[in-house]
């Protein structure tokens, strides 16, 4: 009986595993000499001639599937200003979001640039960008299709929204750094792994509109409504993960008494803890 109990559990285990490896979806790039390359592309799209950066790992292996990262700027902003980094101190944006940094050659970030300095994403024209940048970079590099993600700061968190709202299907989850609705959500029905974090002295967008994109993800993914409303800790913020959730798709909300900030830090501490706070969310995914 024991003998049969352990072969029983190894055959589980094994079609686990199997299962593992079928859900996972290597790309169509994987296994082949690249050509894009870490820099600037021009690329036309409805008749309009949109920029991107992309950021290979510095020992980008053709055979290993990558996480793949969209990286959104903030109203003003740049892809430029993204993949440079600003000055922290000043309420600038690490580069990268501070993501690169912590992939340890897992990754690969795509970086889009907005019309206008911005994401209205009128007639759905930022997710038609979207679509295109996911087509092209998973023809020529070594994507896990399954393992796509999107963030951003204020507007590139409005436009990470937008993308989980519309294609639900072709992101694994988002990190919205002090959002609010501007991009849309067409669709916004579905399931989405979902990251928040917003000040409640937001003097830009109002912690009221970070908590609705939140709120929507918090009905979709099944979880529990948290009572009362978290706060901040004093200068610290708090982190809270809903319970409840379908499995697959958590959902985090981090408050602090901070501005419209992405680089906000606690107390007594000088670095920003949305880029470990994200990377850690997007990471529970493999």
């Amino acid at each position: 009986m024991p003998r049969r109990s352990n072969l029983l559990a190894a055959l589980s285990l094994l079609v686990l595993g199997l299962l593992s490896f079928a859900m996972a979806e290597r790309s169509a790039g994987c296994g082949k000499t690249p050509t894009i390359k870490s820099q600037q592309y021009t690329i036309t799209i409805n008749g309009k001639q949109r920029q991107y950066i992309m950021k290979l790992p510095d020992r980008y292996d053709n055979n290993y599937a990558h996480k793949l990262i969209f990286t959104w700027h903030q109203l003003g902003g740049s892809a430029q200003k993204i993949a440079n980094g600003e000055n922290i101190n000043q309420g600038g944006v690490m580069a990268y979001y501070g993501l690169n940094a912590l992939a340890n050659n897992t990754a690969i970030f795509v970086v889009p640039n907005g019309l206008n300095s911005g994401w209205a994403n009128q007639g759905g024209e930022d997710v038609t960008f979207f679509d295109e940048l996911v087509k092209r970079v998973e023809a020529d590099l070594c994507v896990e299709t399954t393992l796509r993600f999107s963030t951003g700061f204020s507007y590139g968190g409005a436009m990470s929204y937008a993308v989980a709202c519309a294609r639900p299907t072709m992101v694994r989850a988002i990190a919205v750094i002090s959002g609010s609705q501007l991009s849309g959500c067409n669709g916004g029905n579905s399931p989405v792994a979902f990251y928040g974090q917003h000040g409640t002295a937001d003097s830009v967008l109002n912690v009221s509109g970070g908590r609705q994109l939140r709120d929507r993800f918090v009905k979709n993914n099944g979880c529990t409504p948290v009572s009362p409303e978290p706060q901040p800790n004093g200068q610290n913020s708090v982190k809270t993960v809903y319970n409840g959730c379908r499995e697959g798709y958590p959902v985090t909300w981090v408050i602090h008494r901070g501005d419209h900030n992405p680089s906000q830090t606690d107390a007594g501490s000088s670095t920003p803890f949305a880029p470990r706070n994200t990377w850690e969310f997007f990471s529970q995914f493999s």
